[in-house]
């Protein structure tokens, strides 16, 4: 492709209300035009990026998840959602619509519901499972805070596929030779990456896997043990129990007045005791519409995902209101415990090895100093309903853990049969039973690929793409080409060589300042460049960049096509 033919609109500039690097370069490398919120167009040279990710997908979902494609309608019935009882559930992100004849519609976040009614209308016999169906298509979703450019729009691009099956094994061997599509899909696009258990979320089901890419502006925490190959989102990591027992108790339990004291650092500060000493109080709603005390210890983090799924936990996960707790506890926020409180109380595992602790005393502004459980308070129920931290002990016992930070690329589910049961999605069974489907989906971001690719592949320049993602492999940029014909002519030679070879090759004839042109290449990330100039030629040169690392190699030009191709295949 020539330069002079092709649509390169970069800017010096992003717009101030671009956040994230990956947003800042897409605007800048003209990938992406904003249309409205989380609105984009997509421009060419962004869209051949969105279609080199996509054809690595598509041939992973032939080669390894042995998936057929087909393409399914954006706009779908609200029957369809109404019948697995996500239309209410969903929530406001689901696009709802009307059509002229006061039809109820929704905009496709995602397509469990459409997927389910084709399959349910064609499969009938054990001996049609099991199908396997995957899409590429356009998603709504009216995300509240559209931001960070493609990274969280509302109008995405991704790969959605599903599983249907006789049985479970038959899901499972399916649902791992998707986890290893996408762990080649990534591989193959250069990512630096990890699969991590994670949870389930609105989507159901019971196994899930998230496919991290790993960056410092990621949104989700990953846990990893390095020693290891355990690996799980936060919301899922499990926090194992501390591996000493609880000790005796040294102290007795002391009421102390502790005026205006609210939190558990200001509760720390007052007594001047490490915040390791304390025990943290948070009041939710019970299933019986009571509260419930959930107990952590002062450093660490309620895991809400965890403690919504406790049996006593009203689901969705509620705060018991300020009137319910003082009803409850006679007390405020800030001096709560479990001391003489009669209700359900849930304490997390580490805080059941803790001796001599502080807690609140259930009286505005008094707490208790000394205290333990068994003599002071009743043994509770015990559970994991903490966010791990560093240091933990790793859940395969092989090593503590770490935290990093990840973006979300891909998710896989076993779905089991939420849906062919919600949908009454059946087949005959060997002996004529009409039996679930069980069911599996599986789901990657293209779009956000790309802007995950950005945030971990940038520097002061610009995008660093990785040659399977870069709009093109290589530039040739000629300087001062209208002025030398030699440049001209060896430029052209080249570029066609390249092509004929079949390089993905753009030449830069642009009547522009080289300066413009080496700044444009390396805004755009394109992996290798070579640079055709008088001088060099002079010495019968020309020079090969390579954009990663910056290194510059200086090629005879008579064997310049086979050493270009030799270099970029390193």
């Amino acid at each position: 492709m020539r330069a002079s033919q092709y649509l390169i609109t970069t800017l010096k500039e992003a717009p101030a209300e671009a956040e994230l690097i990956s947003h800042r370069l897409m605007i800048r490398a003209g990938l992406i035009k904003r249309l409205g919120s989380g609105l984009y167009t997509w421009m060419p040279v962004g869209l051949k990026v969105l279609r080199k990710v996509e054809a690595v997908v598509r041939d992973e979902m032939a080669k390894t998840a042995k998936a057929l494609e087909l393409l399914m309608p954006a706009v779908q019935p609200a029957e369809l959602w109404q019948e697995s009882g996500r239309w209410e559930f969903y929530g406001k992100e689901l696009l709802r619509l009307k059509d002229r004849h006061e039809r109820d519609f929704v905009i496709g976040p995602t397509h469990e519901e459409v997927v389910t009614d084709v399959v349910r209308r064609d499969i009938k016999s054990y001996r049609q499972l099991p199908v396997n169906l995957y899409q590429i298509q356009t998603k709504f979703r009216d995300e509240i805070r559209p931001r960070f450019g493609v990274m969280r729009a509302r109008e995405f691009v991704m790969k959605d596929g599903y599983s249907f099956h006789t049985d479970f094994a038959s899901l499972e061997k399916t649902y791992w030779d998707y986890y290893n599509a996408y762990c080649n899909v990534f591989t193959r696009l250069g990512l630096k990456f990890r699969p991590v258990a994670a949870d389930t979320g609105s989507i159901g089901g019971t196994g899930s896997h998230e496919f991290q890419v790993l960056a410092d502006s990621g949104e989700d925490a990953i846990v990893w043990c390095p020693t290891s190959d355990f690996a799980a989102n936060i919301e899922l990591a499990e926090a194992v129990s501390p591996a000493h027992a609880r000790p005796a108790a040294a102290e007795s339990m002391t009421k102390v007045h502790t005026p205006g004291v609210k939190t558990i650092a200001q509760l720390a500060d007052f007594l001047k005791i490490p915040v390791e000493k304390t025990v943290k109080a948070v009041v939710v709603d019970g299933v019986d519409g009571k509260p419930v005390l959930l107990m952590v210890r002062g450093d660490h983090s309620l895991n809400e995902i965890k403690a919504e799924k406790l049996p006593q936990v009203k689901s969705p996960l509620a705060f018991s209101t300020p009137e319910s707790i003082v009803e409850a506890f006679g007390a405020a926020p800030g001096s709560l415990g479990p001391v003489n409180f009669p209700g359900t109380v849930i304490m997390d595992r580490t805080v059941d090895r803790m001796g001599d602790f502080v807690i609140g005393a259930n009286e505005d502004d008094m707490h208790f100093t000394g205290a333990n459980i068994g003599r002071d308070i009743p043994e509770p129920l015990v559970a994991d309903i903490r966010n791990v931290v560093e240091g933990d002990q790793s859940p395969d016992g092989k090593g503590v853990l770490e935290i990093c930070r990840g973006i979300e690329v891909g998710h896989i589910f076993q779905l089991r049969t939420k849906y062919s049961e919600a949908m009454q999605c059946t087949y005959l069974d060997a002996d004529g039973q009409s039996v679930p489907m069980e069911m599996g989906c599986y789901g990657i971001g293209i779009s956000r690929v790309v802007a995950a690719c950005i945030e971990q592949n940038n520097d002061d320049k610009g995008i660093i793409f990785p040659a399977a993602m870069a709009p093109f492999t290589l530039a040739i940029v000629p300087v001062a080409a209208d002025k030398n014909p030699q440049v001209a002519e060896t430029a052209d030679s080249l570029y066609q060589s390249l092509l004929a070879a079949g390089v993905d090759v753009l030449l830069d004839d642009r009547a522009e300042r080289p300066g413009v042109k080496f700044a444009d290449m390396e805004l755009l990330g394109i992996p290798f460049r070579v640079t055709v100039g008088g001088k060099g030629l002079e010495k019968g040169i020309v020079e090969f960049a390579i954009r990663a690392t910056g290194e510059v190699k200086e090629l005879p030009v008579g064997e310049a096509l086979a050493l270009i191709q030799s270099n970029m295949a390193v």
